[in-house]
């Protein structure tokens, strides 16, 4: 009994930690579905390990009715597993996530096949799955990794890395700080990243090419067309490159 107090009170302080909008212990016990979920999960999981399947089944679907959040009752969720705002939200049965994750609505971590194994994903400790993102398939999502909105993961994502896009390709990743500010407007862009590493590059080579003529003493014309179209290539994948768009501009 003392386990399940504590694990009450472990669930409710971390509804605190991570969302600043939770004022009192009252409404996060009358008002947070996600926290609803989850409890109603443990008590569907208990029946499903002692193979009272059906019981199981029918907690978790009225857990469905009441949250809008789908937890199948196989599903392996670690300690102070939270779901924000929650609608939408499904977990497969063989999904197993570590301690201190965090989930947003639409979120699917679902599987890709039809046999009985392991077909759901599995996340590690302090992971963040953002709005609308589809994590597909038996794939690991390594410790402090974080899977921006609307991405679609089919492959591993390592530790402390950022998985953005569809497919989903590696950022460069985020700070403990970052992690822990959720600071969702910072997702990275390896597109972006691959553009201006190429431009980088490239001005590199012109200049080694510019020296070795001046060497020779031959004299060369610049393409100011081409210079003004890199620039403006390189402003638009720049981070601020969507300024010119905040008032409507360019839609």
């Amino acid at each position: 009994m003392k386990k399940i107090i504590k694990t009450i009170k472990a669930d409710i302080q971390t509804v605190f930690d991570r969302d600043p909008a939770a004022r009192t212990v009252l409404e996060v016990l009358l008002a947070y579905p996600g926290l609803h979920a989850v409890w109603l999960h443990r008590i569907a999981h208990w029946f499903y390990k002692r193979r009272e399947y059906v019981v199981a089944r029918l907690i978790s679907h009225f857990s469905r009715f009441l949250t809008g959040i789908e937890i199948h009752p196989g599903a392996q969720l670690g300690r102070r597993f939270f779901i924000d705002h929650g609608t939408g939200v499904v977990i497969g049965e063989t999904t197993q996530t570590g301690e201190d994750c965090l989930v947003y609505q639409g979120v699917v971590l679902g599987g890709t096949s039809t046999k009985k194994e392991k077909r759901h994903p599995t996340l590690g400790n302090n992971v963040v799955i953002g709005s609308g993102a589809v994590v597909l398939g038996p794939v690991k999502i390594a410790d402090n990794a974080r899977v921006g909105s609307g991405a679609v993961v089919v492959t591993d994502v390592p530790e402390g890395a950022t998985a953005v896009g569809v497919p989903a390709k590696i950022g460069l990743g985020f700070t403990g700080r970052d992690i822990e500010a959720l600071e969702h407007g910072k997702l990275p862009d390896p597109v972006a990243d691959a553009v201006k590493y190429v431009i980088k590059e490239q001005d590199k080579l012109e200049e080694r090419i510019k020296n070795l003529e001046n060497l020779e003493g031959v004299k060369s014309h610049i393409d100011r067309v081409m210079e003004e179209k890199k620039k403006e290539i390189l402003a638009e994948f720049s981070n601020g490159s969507n300024n010119d768009y905040t008032s409507g501009g360019g839609i």
